[in-house]
């Protein structure tokens, strides 16, 4: 549970910042069912975000209201269907806003690039530049994924508290999709652990025999994202992931920034 001084601290942003209390506890509210798994009951969602049951119960009933949460038979709160146009939309913006980084790399790299996001206990592809070699990976966007057989589902876990990732696991399942997938838990979180250490994570034929991929996260992303390059094993070589890591660090940093732009504030 929060502190009362963090709690303070957050209004205090609010008031400071010119915004409006009641919309940004809604959205928290949304944000910490999501976290939960989608859905959960008022008493859990008092804990988590330490405000009193009335308070949460007064914004979950205008969530409810305008069709962003509903309330299920047990009780519990669920998030609603008018979410999902929301999402859907913003995920295409997502790849709107990616793509002219995403090009930046396929120029200095050669290689494919992509970004992809965990959604629920998925890694989804929103966005993708192709290399222009003949020899040339290709993924779908929209395309989903299991994350413990590629380099940016590593990408997206290596933030996530150990226990979390090994719910997720439990959940998923670690089917292997070549001899080279990692298939155990433990040495999944170590492979992760590795990826916090040098910064980019790696998928070594894992996915497909043949490919290999990098990948880092998006610091700072409003939502855990990262971005990847993919090719030949014979190109993505050893040798060649020196030059490539720091230039999908440099890229994903500007994505954060763009990411994280206020844009215009003069309302």
């Amino acid at each position: 549970m929060p502190t009362s001084s963090a709690r303070a601290s957050a209004a205090t942003k609010s008031a400071t910042s010119g915004g409006v209390q009641s919309l940004e506890r809604a959205f928290d509210l949304l944000e910490r069912m999501a976290d939960a798994g989608g859905e959960v009951g008022l008493s859990e969602l008092s804990v988590s975000s330490g405000l009193p049951l009335p308070t949460i119960h007064r914004l979950m009933r205008t969530l409810v209201a305008c069709g962003c949460v509903r309330q299920q038979p047990n009780r519990r709160y669920a998030l609603g269907p008018r979410l999902i146009r929301l999402g859907e939309s913003a995920s295409r913006l997502l790849g709107t806003w990616a793509r002219p980084h995403l090009a930046r790399l396929v120029e200095e790299t050669g290689e494919t690039a992509n970004m992809a996001l965990l959604d629920g206990d998925e890694v989804v592809y929103v966005a993708q530049v192709p290399s222009k070699h003949s020899m040339r990976m290709f993924t779908e966007v929209g395309r989903r994924v299991l994350p413990h057989s590629t380099g940016v589902g590593k990408a997206l876990l290596a933030g996530v508290p150990p226990e979390e990732v090994r719910a997720l696991l439990a959940r998923t399942g670690m089917p292997a999709a070549t001899e080279r997938t990692i298939t155990a838990p433990e040495e999944f979180l170590r492979a992760l652990a590795e990826v916090r250490r040098q910064g980019y994570a790696v998928d070594d034929n894992e996915q497909e025999i043949g490919v290999r991929c990098l990948a880092v996260p998006v610091p700072g992303s409003p939502t855990l994202a990262a971005v990847s390059i993919s090719g030949p094993a014979g190109r993505v070589t050893e040798a060649a992931t020196g030059s490539i890591v720091p230039l999908l660090q440099e890229v994903a940093r500007a994505l954060s920034d763009e990411l994280n732009s206020t844009g215009a504030t003069g309302f």
